[in-house]
Formats: C-alpha cells, structure tokens, sequence
C-alpha cells in the first residue's frame, strides 16, 4: 500500500512546518487529492492514525478533499468536466465530441492544503 509512504512524507511536512511556527499540538490536517492520483481516501486515513499512534500528532484529524478531473479538449481547447472521473484523457469533449488529445487540468494532484495547529 503507497499510501503508508505518502502518509509517511506528508507527516514530515507537517512537522517540518509546526518546528518552524514553534506549535505543539496538530489538531487538523486537510489534504486534497485529485480523483486520477491513484490515492485510497480509507488507505490514507488508516496510515495517518497508524503512523501517528504515541507520536506528538495522536488524535489530530485528518479530512480528505477530493478534487474533479477536468480537461482541455485537444482538439477545440475548450476546458470540461468528464461525466465519468475515472475517464481520464478518454472522453468525448462536450462541445466538439474529440474523445483523445485531452490535456488534464485537475485531479492528479495531492497536496497538504491546510495545517491546523495549536
């Protein structure tokens, strides 16, 4: 599971950046992921409170944002949302019906969107 060791480099992050702002306690944590970022929301969850049982980070909650593939039409550029997320670069243009040559604006990504701490 790939989900341990993107856990493992986020919670790195995330204590990187409470040393630097001198916080003691993390209390939330949100991470979005794009729905093509081959991610499991429940995978990524269960690493997060395995990886921080009898740490300084126990108890923090983690929240999951999913962001939606959208695409450019390769053919017209017109920028769109599939009917299907799992459609990838594969799916009829809703304006000039091009179904490939699409370029992916959004839903590879995963990031650390927001750190709360005390």
């Amino acid at each position: 599971m790939h989900e341990m060791s993107l856990c493992s480099g986020l919670l790195d992050i995330i204590k990187q950046e409470m040393e630097k702002h001198h916080a003691r306690r993390l209390v939330c944590v949100r991470v979005r992921h794009g729905s093509l970022a081959n991610v499991v929301p429940e995978a990524l969850s269960m690493a997060f409170e395995v990886l921080t049982v009898d740490t300084e980070l126990e108890g923090a909650r983690l929240e999951m944002v999913e962001s939606p593939v959208t695409l450019a039409c390769g053919s017209c550029g017109v920028e769109f949302v599939p009917e299907s997320s799992s459609a990838g670069r594969f799916a009829p243009c809703a304006v000039c019906g091009e179904e490939l040559g699409h370029k992916v604006l959004t839903g590879r990504e995963l990031y650390l969107e927001h750190i709360e701490v005390e």
